[in-house]
């Protein structure tokens, strides 16, 4: 999951440490069928700043309930309203999630993108996807980094 530092960053997460944070505003269908359809309670994700300098993946985070509609869809004040969206038929989807850890080296972009291990990694391949699926080695392997190792 991605997300630039400024709007909310893993500072932000880990301040609300122990309570959890709807991952909303997702615009994407393919992103948007992610989160619906694949992203299950207990599955842990790799929380990176983009649009940062560097981007980078700067810790880890749990999903602590599975997809239920995005609420901003059906705000009209909101900027992610959507008008097509009607609570019969939502078209937005997001994900509770919850703090795990903040690594103690940010893991840049350049980096990941140098490792031989992680060159099929759909952040390499494609790195503007705001929720993106990620192996369990690429997972392990970018910890691992993350963690000075």
């Amino acid at each position: 999951m991605k997300s630039e530092p400024e709007a909310f960053s893993i500072d932000d997460l880990a301040r609300a440490k122990g309570k959890t944070t709807f991952w909303d505003g997702i615009r994407n269908y393919q992103a948007r069928n992610l989160l619906r359809d694949e992203i299950q309670a207990g599955d842990l994700v790799l929380f990176y700043h983009s649009n940062a300098n560097p981007p980078a993946v700067v810790g880890t985070a749990k999903v602590i309930k599975p997809a239920r509609p995005d609420p901003t869809q059906f705000d009209a004040g909101s900027e992610k309203h959507d008008p097509a969206a009607t609570p019969d038929n939502p078209r937005w989807y997001g994900v509770d999630i919850q703090f795990e850890t903040k690594f103690k080296a940010p893991v840049p972009l350049e980096t990941i993108k140098q490792a031989a291990n992680l060159s099929d990694m759909v952040l390499v391949k494609r790195s503007r996807l705001s929720v993106q699926p990620v192996t369990a080695v690429e997972f392990k392997t970018i910890v691992k980094m993350g963690a000075g190792g």
